[in-house]
């Protein structure tokens, strides 16, 4: 499985993941400029997550949070603000999230980490 690939199936779990709790999904692979793509857009509770996804099949290169860098969180900051100009609703309060996702044999270990500081 190519890594485009692997990418749009951990999509489609954290997708899943954020419904069974309750999330509503906004939009998913927004693309802002050059800036960057925010993987989901979701809701709960009139709270904005701007969420990134990150899935790995093995521990080899680390966890799959760790791949979530400064420069990536500054980026889909900018993005985030650009979605939150354009929209017609205006929202009070956001928060930049991540879903961790590491697949070994045949299970799943699923982190949401809500609210990223910069």
């Amino acid at each position: 499985m190519s890594n485009k690939l692997k990418g749009k199936y951990g999509e489609e779990i954290a997708r899943d993941f954020l419904l069974k709790r309750g999330f509503k999904i906004l939009d998913c692979n927004f693309r802002y400029s050059r800036y960057g793509e925010i993987d989901i857009i979701a809701i709960k509770n009139k709270i904005i997550h701007f969420v990134e996804v990150k899935f790995r099949t093995s521990e080899f290169f680390g966890m799959p949070q760790e791949a979530i860098t400064k420069s990536k969180l500054e980026k889909i900051y900018l993005s985030a603000k650009y979605y939150l100009s354009q929209t017609k609703e205006k929202f009070t309060t956001f928060y930049l999230s991540a879903i961790s996702i590491l697949k070994t044999n045949r299970e799943f270990k699923i982190d949401f980490i809500e609210n990223i500081q910069i």
